[in-house]
């Protein structure tokens, strides 16, 4: 049976323990409406602060545009840059497929992967499963291979020239522009899944001691701590000095990450379950999914629930936020199109396949994969 892995909330599941790691390096930006849609999704939830909102538009009504196959099963999100989609498959490929027509234009030998990508100025870095982290150029040729001593499931995060991620051998990895290690943060007992964030020279890991941690940007060395009281297999999302995140233990926490605080939690009332979903995060709403088979619209100032949207199967797929419109994946095989401020259906789609992947928007067109070896495009037919 294959380890335990859920992409759609970066790459970040473990049984025995769990860490969360975040990278943000610049001030929340709130959703534009631009004229045309944006091209770029290059980090996993979109952006550094990882909040699941996109600043690209998306037709009333989906249609599949083009799907391709792989040999395994794809379970991490996709990253879009420069009209290209970057999407990783447990076939031990990385691929380049072309938004527009699904042709591949190149792929990469790896480990299996995970893990979502991440782009920047035109080098693609992703982790695989035999511990490597790849540092690729936008022609599919190899830059450098950094070797750790554990499987990679986080996506990498920025902060100035340094490249963030973490390693299930216990470490949050902090390395140069050219590979090389800067430094290295160990988590004792707790595998480093999430996908990283930095704000303010810091950055946060939470691990099966259900604490976490704030360490220092520039040395790695842990500044403050904070009681969870439990574990975390998602990746957080943070607007302004507030942090959002599920727990393994049933409930999603809003905490003060200055003080460092928690302000408030939620606990669904019926048959609770973990949350292994990540959240996107509006002005008003933290919107998540569950192993309850739902997903929940929580008030982001008081945590209380606006609403909730049963599927037919657990929802480890992280929603992503477009306009007025909540979009993710079940493993119940369809991919769900919500009404934002209500939590009612709008739209329903078969992708023929468990959806643990969450997905991708630019472009005006919406990437995700499945595990039955597809990666799908959606978008308005002309």
């Amino acid at each position: 049976m294959r380890a335990t892995h859920f992409a759609g909330i970066g790459s970040s599941i473990v049984i025995a323990g769990v860490v969360l790691i975040l990278t943000i390096g610049a001030a929340p930006q709130e959703a534009k409406e631009d004229a045309k849609p944006s091209g770029d999704w290059p980090l996993f939830r979109g952006n550094a602060l990882q909040t699941g909102v996109a600043d690209s538009k998306l037709p009333d009504e989906l249609e599949i545009l083009w799907k391709y196959e792989t040999k395994d099963s794809v379970e991490g999100a996709a990253a879009i840059s420069d009209g290209v989609v970057y999407i990783g498959s447990f076939d031990e490929h990385l691929y380049a497929l072309d938004l527009k027509s699904g042709e591949k234009k190149w792929d990469y030998k790896t480990g299996p992967i995970a893990a979502p990508p991440s782009v920047r100025d035109k080098l693609i870095y992703v982790g695989d499963s035999d511990g490597g982290l790849h540092c690729i150029d936008a022609d599919g040729k190899k830059k450098w291979r950094y070797e750790t001593g554990g499987e990679i499931k986080s996506g990498v995060n920025f902060a100035g020239d340094s490249i963030l991620f973490g390693s299930s051998d216990e470490h949050l990895y902090c390395l140069k522009k050219d590979g090389s290690l800067a430094w290295k943060f160990e988590v004792s007992g707790g595998p480093v899944l999430g996908t990283p964030v930095v704000v303010d020279g810091r950055t946060f890991a939470a691990g099966c001691d259900s604490t976490l941690h704030i360490i220092d940007v520039a040395d790695g060395k842990e500044k403050e701590k904070l009681d969870l009281g439990g574990q975390v297999a998602a990746s957080a999302a943070i607007v302004n000095d507030r942090l959002y995140v599920g727990t393994m233990t049933n409930q999603v926490l809003g905490i003060d990450w200055k003080k460092p605080a928690l302000d408030w939690k939620f606990e669904p009332e019926d048959r609770p379950q973990p949350f292994y979903s990540s959240a996107a995060v509006t002005d008003t709403l933290v919107i998540v999914g569950s192993r309850d088979r739902a997903v929940h619209a929580l008030d982001r100032k008081t945590g209380k629930e606006e609403w909730n949207f049963p599927t037919g199967g657990k929802v480890d797929s992280s929603p992503v936020v477009v306009g007025n419109r909540v979009y993710f994946g079940s493993a119940d095989g369809k991919l769900y199109v919500l009404d934002a401020a209500k939590g009612t259906l709008i739209q329903k789609i078969d992708l023929r396949g468990p959806i643990s992947a969450s997905p991708a928007v630019a472009g005006g067109r919406l990437v995700i994969g499945t595990e039955r070896n597809f990666v799908y495009c959606l978008g308005a037919k002309k």
